[in-house]
């Protein structure tokens, strides 16, 4: 007997069921969860008694962040640039803009999962070089490419991310432009119980700490054109999601005393911004990456503004 398409539908929403592995009747519990979840997983004002204490458990440390994050966006025409450099070729061999030769080059080094982009604002990045190689540039800039305390993530749509852990890091996750799916995890494997689903649109922020929402995957619900989305998957659109990241280590916050040194060499290692861990979604183990980025927001800046948008 065959399958109605309305049963196949409500037993996984995500078709081949990437990238939260779930039914549309688990999508709204989930929903519903992350709405009820205190503290608010989501960074609101409050208009109710109960929002209230949602949002009063919420660090101060991490409402200080996004306070000062609260008026960014990126301007209609960075918008308008970033969707050129990351739309498909119109015809195979065609040339394509940086930020798809990225993904282009993401995707064969790991076919795991859709490629995303990271652009770290401080110091240099891994793709730095192809702006200066296509004339967007002049100089490259200097300093430790890895662990940067900001950075800015561009999501193509469909496009998603491992689950992933960030140590004992507390930041935030602020919406920049599109939409992006966020899944909450208990903890870190492949089997975790998932606290909550969200969804950020531009100027709405997810937060986490050590000890709260440390582990999530991030997830742009955008078409992406032809295709289910899942490994080795490559959206054929230019719609994408963008979020913008601050993660700040114990000692750079007011959660710990500043003259907390509890093993400092193995913190360093293993507890900073400067690794995550994730669960790698073909073996479902637990790995290891640094936090090298893709571009810096210096040279990415330079290339949008020499992009003709006309």
């Amino acid at each position: 007997m065959t399958e109605s398409k309305e049963i196949i539908e409500e037993r996984d929403v995500r078709g081949k069921g990437y990238p939260f592995h779930i039914t549309q009747e688990e999508d709204r519990e989930l929903r519903r969860k992350a709405a009820r979840a205190v503290p608010a997983a989501v960074v609101n004002q409050a208009s109710f008694f109960d929002e209230y204490v949602q949002q009063l458990m919420i660090p101060p440390v991490v409402m200080d962040m996004v306070r000062k994050a609260e008026n960014m966006r990126l301007a209609p025409w960075e918008v308008a640039a970033m969707r050129k450099h990351l739309a498909p070729a119109e015809v195979s061999g065609d040339k394509v803009g940086l930020l798809r030769k990225i993904l282009q080059f993401k995707a064969c080094a790991d076919k795991t999962h859709p490629p995303y982009i990271r652009v770290a604002c401080t110091g240099s990045s891994e793709y730095d070089y192809l702006a200066l190689e296509d004339g967007h540039v002049l100089s490259l800039p200097e300093g430790k490419d890895v662990g940067s305390p900001v950075v800015l993530e561009i999501w193509p749509a469909q496009h998603y991310s491992p689950i992933h852990s960030h140590g004992d890091t507390t930041g935030i996750v602020f919406c920049l432009a599109g939409q992006l799916d966020v899944m909450l995890y208990d903890s870190l494997d492949w089997n975790a119980r998932k606290l909550g689903l969200i969804t950020l649109s531009p100027g709405q922020c997810a937060w986490l700490s050590k000890d709260t929402y440390a582990v999530h995957r991030v997830y742009c619900p955008l078409n992406g054109g032809e295709g289910t989305t899942g490994p080795g998957f490559m959206n054929s659109t230019e719609e994408f999601g963008a979020s913008f990241h601050v993660y700040l280590n114990e000692d750079e916050t007011a959660m710990v005393p500043h003259d907390h040194h509890h093993d400092h060499h193995h913190h360093e290692k293993h507890h900073s911004r400067k690794a995550f861990d994730f669960i790698d979604e073909i073996s479902k183990q637990k790995g290891t990456f640094k936090t090298h980025s893709d571009l810096s927001w210096s040279v990415l800046r330079s290339v949008l503004a020499d992009t003709d948008i006309d």
